[in-house]
């Protein structure tokens, strides 16, 4: 007999439903309770960060290489497709300096700048690294992100804003320049500078000029005025939106085309056709390598930035998720005409402190851009590209952090050496080279740790029954017992190192007959690691000493259990390091028969 399923178990598996589309589709979770108090706060937000994207849309365009109205066409349906599946409630997505320099790299590697070619590239690149996204995101691979070490990602971006800023003097000077790497990019402007054009100059650095005073004097300036603090540094970010309408007017008035200023020109006007980029599979080959540099680069920016301004709120981002919502905006952006784009920062911020409350500010900034693609367009006709040139060196400055390599250097002379490769790579051959170089010198510094780990001598604290390294604290030891802490898991990566490491010490000391291996900071143990031990349970009984175990966890003992080492150990498994010290060097323990000889007194190491 066919019997009708309980209510209750109905209602849980339509709670259990909507909590797995929820997971998929995070508009469904913050859509239940949105409010009219959220609605004003998410509308302010959008108009304060649509003046911003406008003027930032624009320039990246430009910096990538491409018609200025592409940028436009990439702030539009990327930020409604985030607003469906991001995680992040103030997270603004568009085009970013970073990644336009990247896009310029790879287009620029397959077609002309300027020709159809290369914005069919561009158009590609941000599909093919939107579906690598999306799969990544689908088969839970956010980990990848973790290959590039943050030294690495730090000295990467700050090579890149060095190589932005000088990739846009060229259109501050009015004059040609071409190259991807610095010294290429400085010899060609120092062999053009005498070319510069003096209208082009004084509109460059006088936007420049307004630019720093706005980040540095403007909101301090407002609210000397009476404006508000926060009110005040909303408008102090809408700087480059001003410097853009003032300098149209004066390129206007003063006809500085007819002296040699070069302007945006004709932008269409209207909203993109949506089309699905041309299958060349040609093209498409030659675009993947750089289009995964750009996945992996636009994902570890995103989330870093989302992440930052989550944990203001106590919220929590989903890694993989986003990978879902960066591919979804990328794959819009291709289809609308747009290029790749990731989460910005600058925007991000902006949203955030004008008190957006969740996604769907993103969306409204949307309408507001296709707002400005109809009825802006027109008047952007006499945009000077110096302007745009300034407000990118401007913005990516601010990305420079000559203070990381000298904080590394105190800290970590491993990272050190990342950063500076990293930096002078990007520098000396490119973006591409440098994402590359950044990639490899992360897995080598992790191998290099991992093959090298910290092991220690350890001896009791008197009158306790902690354990630490003889080379830094005054400990009670045992000439015939020698206890070795090993601080990693073991592997095949450093298996042959630490056991030279235990022969060594076990040389040093030949008054040793009984080794304790503590094993307290050893989660994992594979096939080569348990090969090793046997090894040394086999050498070590070869010369008269005995090896036993300390402080074993219990995955790892069950591991073990199952191998033949157990059965093979001379030596036994005691439970806590201080139980093997009481009974095997019962003298030492009671801490009143060691010489004053025998308290190894601890070094700076």
């Amino acid at each position: 007999m066919l019997q009708d399923t309980p209510p209750a178990a109905k209602t849980s598996a339509s709670v259990n439903g909507l909590a797995s589309l929820q997971r998929y589709f995070p508009i469904l979770e913050w859509s239940r309770t949105y409010s009219r108090l959220a609605l004003s706060r998410d509308l302010v937000a959008a108009v304060i960060v649509t003046v911003m994207l406008i003027p930032q849309s624009l320039a990246y365009a430009l910096l990538a290489g491409l018609p200025p109205v592409v940028g436009l066409y990439a702030s539009l349906l990327p930020l409604l497709a985030y607003a469906v599946f991001g995680t992040s409630r103030v997270l603004s997505v568009g085009p970013v300096a970073v990644i336009s320099l990247m896009t310029a790299a790879a287009a620029g590697g397959v077609a002309t700048a300027g020709s159809p070619e290369y914005l069919a590239a561009a158009i590609a690149l941000a599909m093919i690294s939107g579906l690598m996204l999306l799969a990544m995101g689908i088969f839970r691979l956010g980990f990848l992100a973790n290959l590039l070490s943050h030294p690495v990602v730090s000295g990467f971006i700050s090579a890149s804003g060095i190589l932005i800023a000088a990739s846009q003097l060229k259109h501050i000077l009015g004059v040609k320049a071409e190259g991807e790497d610095l010294y290429a990019i400085g010899s060609t402007l120092l062999r053009h500078a005498g070319d510069a054009n003096p209208y082009t100059l004084g509109v460059g650095l006088g936007t420049i000029l307004f630019l720093v005073w706005a980040r540095s004097s403007l909101k301090l300036f407002l609210v000397r005025r009476g404006i508000r603090r926060q009110a005040a540094g909303l408008m102090a970010k809408a700087a480059p939106a001003v410097a853009i309408l003032l300098t149209t007017i004066v390129v206007a008035a003063a006809d500085l085309p007819a002296k040699g200023v070069k302007t945006v020109g004709d932008i269409p006007i209207g909203l993109p056709h949506l089309v699905f980029p041309q299958w060349d599979p040609v093209l498409w080959s030659k675009l993947l390598v750089g289009s995964l540099f750009i996945a992996i680069i636009g994902f570890v920016e995103s989330i870093s930035v989302a992440q930052t301004l989550a944990a203001k709120r106590r919220r929590r981002i989903d890694p993989d998720q986003e990978l879902v919502a960066l591919g979804s905006a990328n794959v819009l952006s291709s289809m609308s005409g747009g290029f790749p784009v990731t989460g910005g920062f600058s925007r991000s911020v902006v949203n955030y402190d004008a008190g957006a409350e969740t996604p769907a500010s993103g969306a409204y900034t949307a309408i507001g851009m296709a707002l400005a693609s109809i009825l802006l367009t027109p008047f952007l006709f006499y945009l000077p590209l110096a302007t745009l040139a300034a407000t990118i060196i401007v913005a990516v400055l601010s990305l420079v952090d000559l203070d990381k390599p000298r904080e590394l250097w105190r800290y970590s002379k491993r990272d050190f050496a990342g950063i500076a490769a990293t930096i002078a790579i990007t520098l000396a051959d490119g973006v591409e080279t440098g994402v590359l170089a950044g990639v490899a010198i992360s897995l080598a510094l992790l191998v290099w740790h991992a093959s090298r780990p910290h092991a220690a001598v350890v001896g009791r604290i008197p009158h306790s029954e902690h354990f630490r390294n003889v080379r830094r604290h005054e400990v009670l030891v045992a000439p015939h017992l020698l206890t070795i802490r090993i601080d990693e898991s073991l592997t095949y990566l450093n298996s042959r190192w630490f056991e030279d490491f235990v022969f060594d010490q076990v040389a040093k000391n030949p008054e040793v007959r009984e080794l304790v291996l503590m094993c307290s900071a050893v989660n994992w143990v594979d096939a080569t690691g348990l090969e090793m031990l046997e090894a040394l349970n086999r050498r070590l009984a070869d010369s008269g000493v005995i090896l036993h175990l300390s402080e074993v966890k219990g995955p790892v003992m069950d591991r073990l259990a199952r191998s033949n080492l157990l059965d093979e150990l001379r030596g036994k498994i005691f439970l806590s390091q201080n139980e093997a010290f009481e009974k095997l060097a019962p003298a030492a323990a009671s801490e009143g028969h060691l010489s004053k000889p025998d308290i190894v007194t601890g070094g700076a190491k």
